[in-house]
């Protein structure tokens, strides 16, 4: 007689069944696409479809495996997770006591005999259809210590997946894609810098065949961490295919005493039938339904980084509060170099305290300029660095993060001529904090820019490797931040884009996509930024007409047509507009305020164009929609493509107007008649099957499409 039974989850699209034999940990027959009632009669007969032989035979491997895959399994890949007792490699035996269930989510509880180890494995559908597991190790009192080694959550996708989509990337140019053929055996991608860096994995995405934006079964793992982090995949030829994530644990980092716990990040695994772009608008609906996420319209910014640098001075930058609001601009933010001695980046972080040689009456007088002129006011800080040259250095050279005689060797790494401050020590955490909240206060602070501007070298905490500490402490003292004061918004910046995860996210409210404000570099970071983020979330500023950071010029109409593509604002000097350039500048902020309420709750769609010099992106939300389209380089053809747009509703009819508010796009041989016109009606079935005939663009010219039912 079989102990087998099952449970079957479903909703927001996607189906989980799981099926329990005995008091083993259950495997999962389907994660995928939606299935519809199914009896239990249903139930036991896809066991019996998807069984490996027929009972008593068996096989020394293993075939479904388990919510957890562990070597005793007959399982030959990558374990769930890995221990160690007495120093020694500890294999559990997982028996499920408890198992608690709901309409879309699960909770199995298991033992281990041998070390008391006990596992709590949560599984739930959440908005969206993505499907987030929580894993969770408690060792009662009394029981002797257990080391974790790793703890991850994997789920089995079809052996038809046969690629593989990861990234990596650089300073000025994160978030490049990686399109492999899924490798066979166990392998991991991982990040090993106190953050996930610019050539992060982000998310590792499986297909059959390579990914596609919008057609195409994907299956996606992400990990909710924003430090060190390993993406894994296990193709073996005796077991259903794992994809899988968690967190990259340094041996010796996490050893549990009685009465004590773990919980592994939250790690989301994303399922779609629409390809890329399905996998995005689970992940968007997913984190628009969260409670924190920001309701209110995003502010157009101006942040003074590229204004000014470190040549701060009250009367320039009250008159660059005034340009900005003069123009538009809803959020003005002074970015580094406001704190004593702060001339270069060499010395001061960690005090935070207003230099009174450049600020002499303080910030308040500006902060209060910004108030009146009706923007938000923003302060840049960089809470978890120290310079060694500061005054809390000097006090407190045991609150540095790094390994005693680190700072003594004649090779010690400092980064951009800093340290890391270690905020799991009480004292640093308390210091760092206090100072935050009074400025906070003082000056009614809207907005702080939170930056990292370095990778974690060595780094230890208390005699043990300090990552996740150090983690766990930022977490905690952005929720205190933001507790302390409710109205309070943070921008997560690492250099750019260095960390731009899920856990971020979960305290933060917007990201620094990239410190690169090049707008052809922008097209692409900002498109694979947004396969996780929604585009109210991806700051997307406008820069000067020659970018800092790759020497490239590029025109005002360009630059401001893909900030519309995000969070928008601007890192300008604008105080170096001409009149003309200010006048482009404020119809721009119009624009943006006017269709930001498209981009920033729409559905993001990207229509395909066969020539790699195209770059599409559409906005649809209820009757309207807001297309932007790009190019990155010369055009193959002299007949340029058509454009054909998504998301549209087949019976409606849409006037397409081209908004020409931020400057015209330059165009070569074919103009054609709608595009010159401005404007056109025609039904949705036409533009998404027919579609419109793009003109002949120059290289790095963009124009903005809107459009509005009738």
């Amino acid at each position: 007689m079989t102990t087998r039974r099952h449970l079957h989850l479903e909703a927001h699209g996607v189906a989980v069944v799981l099926e329990f034999d005995g008091d083993r940990l259950p495997s999962v027959l389907h994660w995928g696409g939606v299935l519809g009632p199914l009896s239990t009669d249903d139930l036991e007969a896809l066991s019996v479809a998807l069984s490996r032989q027929t009972p008593p035979g068996t096989f020394d491997a293993a075939w479904q495996v388990s919510l957890s895959p562990q070597e005793g399994d007959g399982f030959t890949g990558r374990p769930g997770m890995q221990l160690r007792r007495r120093g020694v490699l500890h294999h559990p035996r997982w028996r499920v006591g408890e198992v608690v269930s709901g309409e879309w989510d699960i909770t199995v509880v298991a033992d281990d005999a041998a070390s008391g180890l006990r596992l709590r494995i949560g599984l739930a559908i959440e908005a969206g259809g993505v499907v987030w597991v929580d894993q969770r190790l408690e060792l009662p009192e009394g029981a002797e210590p257990v080391e974790i080694g790793w703890l991850e959550a994997t789920l089995p996708v079809p052996a038809g997946a046969d690629a593989l989509l990861t990234f990596d990337g650089r300073w000025t140019r994160e978030k490049r894609p990686v399109a492999l053929d899924l490798p066979p055996g166990s392998t991991v991608r991982q990040s090993r810098r106190g953050r996930p860096g610019h050539d992060a994995p982000v998310a590792a995405i499986v297909s059959r065949g390579a990914a596609r934006w919008g057609e195409g079964e994907v299956w996606g793992v992400h990990a909710a961490w924003s430090s060190d982090v390993t993406m894994r995949t296990d193709r073996l030829t005796d077991a259903a295919p794992l994809i899988g994530a968690g967190e990259l644990l340094q041996p010796g980092e996490i050893v549990l005493g009685g009465g004590e716990h773990f919980a592994a990040a939250r790690v989301a695994f994303v399922y779609s039938a629409d390809g890329l772009d399905g996998f995005a608008a689970r992940v968007h609906t997913w984190m628009r339904a969260r409670p924190q996420h920001p309701r209110a319209p995003r502010p157009l910014v101006l942040n003074t980084w590229e204004a000014v640098y470190f040549d701060q001075s009250p009367e320039r930058l009250a008159a660059l509060a005034d340009r900005a609001a003069e123009i538009g601009v809803e959020r003005f933010v002074l970015d580094d170099g406001w704190f004593q001695g702060r001339r270069d980046d060499s010395t001061s972080l960690g005090d935070w305290v207003v230099d009174a040689a450049v600020w002499p009456d303080g910030l308040g007088p500006l902060a209060a300029r910004v108030h009146a002129r009706g923007m938000q006011f923003g302060l840049w800080f960089e809470p978890e660095m120290v310079s060694l040259d500061s005054d809390l250095a000097r006090a407190h050279p045991d609150w540095l993060l790094h390994e005693p005689g680190h700072l003594d060797h004649p090779e010690a790494l400092s980064w951009r001529q800093q340290y890391v401050l270690d905020l799991a020590h009480p004292g640093a955490f308390a210091h760092v904090r206090d100072r935050m909240d009074a400025l906070i206060g003082e000056l009614g602070i809207d907005f702080i820019k939170w930056d990292h501007n370095r990778d974690l070298v060595e780094s230890v905490h208390e005699g043990r490797p300090g990552g996740y500490a150090q983690m766990t402490a930022v977490y905690r003292l952005i929720r205190d931040l933001k507790h302390r004061h409710p109205l309070l918004e943070i921008e997560s910046c690492s250099s750019g884009g260095a960390r731009t995860d899920l856990g971020m996210l979960e305290v933060c409210d917007r990201v620094w996509a990239s410190d690169s404000n090049d707008p052809i570099e922008r097209q692409d970071i900002q498109r694979w930024t947004g396969l996780l983020l929604p585009p109210e979330l991806v700051g997307a500023h406008v820069g000067p007409t020659d970018a800092h950071s790759s020497g490239r010029r590029t025109t005002l109409s360009y630059r401001l047509a893909t900030s519309l593509m995000g969070s928008a604002g601007f890192e300008w000097d604008l105080l170096s507009c001409d009149a003309d350039e200010v006048a482009v500048l404020a119809r721009f902020a119009a624009l943006y305020k006017e269709l930001r309420p498209i981009v920033h709750t729409g559905r993001v769609h990207h229509p395909v164009l066969r020539d790699p010099a195209w770059r599409a992106t559409a906005y649809v939300a209820g009757e309207e929609a807001v297309v932007i389209v790009a190019t990155v380089a010369s055009l193959e053809d002299a007949r340029a493509e058509r454009l054909r747009i998504p998301g549209l509703d087949d019976d409606r009819r849409y006037r397409v107007r081209v908004r020409r508010e931020i400057g015209d796009a330059a165009y070569g041989w074919v103009a054609p008649e709608w595009f010159t016109a401005g404007a056109i009606v025609l039904p949705g079935a036409v533009l998404r099957g027919i579609g419109l005939q793009l003109p002949t663009l120059w290289p790095a010219q963009a124009f903005v499409l809107h459009l509005q039912a009738e």
